[in-house]
């Protein structure tokens, strides 16, 4: 009796081969009004790309919605840089949301986050390649040892780390930037976390495996920054608020606090009024206490609201932001 043939393998086509390829690394990078600086930023990184030897790679920009001609730029740049992989998002969703949607594209064994507006330079990939080779640990992070910016710039961004580590469950060094090296096992346990409001220095930190800092020099922007004070400080608030529920321990604890001193002070002038017959204090005092509670009560009531529309938001279920395109 003949043996029955085996069934033949499937043939897989050899563009669905490369495709499964992982490159050496992918340089990722976000995209709003940063015409003036991409040509010298792709120019560093092929730079820095050819100083390391490493001709496999990807270069993976996010467009967050730019209003400049950063998209068509890049687009046509495409054409020179055949690794140039171009991710266009539905609309702006913001500077964390779009670093995710860059990392999530992402397909290199190591992963560079960068920002593009030349602060940091991305020849400092040399060095950050370095540090994770020779420390074998999982993630490089980059961080200032003095704030670069005039002196309000300093003592706003030094109080941010330290008001969100004295709030927060979840401690991170201080003065650190966007500009990381990963392995690719750090950012699949990155891109598990199910965190609808984003603070990726804080997902990075709680993470955890092997974190090494390496110090960079940051050079001032060239123009206005996109990040505002209003910015600024609604990302602390959206970082504390997201990481720790101190906040609302503290809230409680003041409030217990203020109703005992409250309670004792209207004992005392009970009795200050059955045993010395003084008069009750006069209505500015009266007006001033309500005053005092209006305001506490105030406070707690929207302290609660923050933390009721983070829940309200992680409930929904959202998409953190929407691909309208991705460019390969």
């Amino acid at each position: 009796m003949m043996p029955t043939p085996l069934p033949a393998l499937p043939q897989v086509p050899p563009q669905q081969l490369v495709e499964t390829q992982r490159p050496q690394i992918s340089i990722v990078s976000t995209l709003y009004r940063s015409r003036p600086f991409l040509a010298d930023f792709l120019a560093a990184c092929l730079d820095a790309l050819r100083q390391l030897a490493i001709s496999d790679f990807e270069i993976v920009l996010v467009n967050d919605g730019s209003p400049d001609d950063s998209l068509d730029y890049v687009l046509a740049r495409r054409q020179d840089v055949p690794h140039l992989v171009v991710v266009d998002l539905s609309r702006n969703f913001g500077h964390h949301h779009a670093m995710q949607a860059g990392l999530r594209q992402a397909r290199g064994d190591l992963v560079f986050l960068i920002d593009c507006d030349l602060e940091v330079s991305p020849l400092s990939l040399c060095s950050f390649h370095e540090k994770l080779r020779e420390t074998g640990c999982d993630m490089v992070f980059g961080y200032q040892e003095r704030r670069k910016g005039g002196y309000f710039e300093q003592i706003s961004g030094g109080l941010f780390w330290k008001g969100f580590n004295l709030l927060s469950e979840t401690k991170i060094p201080e003065n650190i930037v966007t500009e990381r090296l990963m392995n690719r096992r750090f950012v699949d346990a990155l891109l598990q976390l199910g965190d609808q409001n984003l603070f990726l220095g804080g997902m990075m930190s709680w993470t955890g495996f092997h974190q090494i800092g390496l110090a960079v020099a940051k050079k001032q922007r060239q123009g206005a920054s996109t990040y505002t004070l209003l910015k600024r400080i609604n990302l602390m608030i959206n970082a504390v608020s997201s990481f720790s529920a101190q906040p609302l321990l503290w809230l409680f604890n003041f409030g217990a606090m203020v109703t005992l001193v409250s309670f004792s002070y209207a004992i005392y002038l009970v009795i200050r009024k059955l045993f010395f017959g003084d008069a009750l204090l006069g209505f500015t005092s009266v007006m001033g206490l309500i005053a005092l509670s209006l305001g506490i009560l105030t406070m707690a009531i929207g302290l609660v609201g923050v933390y009721l529309g983070k829940i309200f938001s992680q409930v929904q279920g959202r998409p953190t932001y929407i691909v309208k395109d991705v460019h390969r």
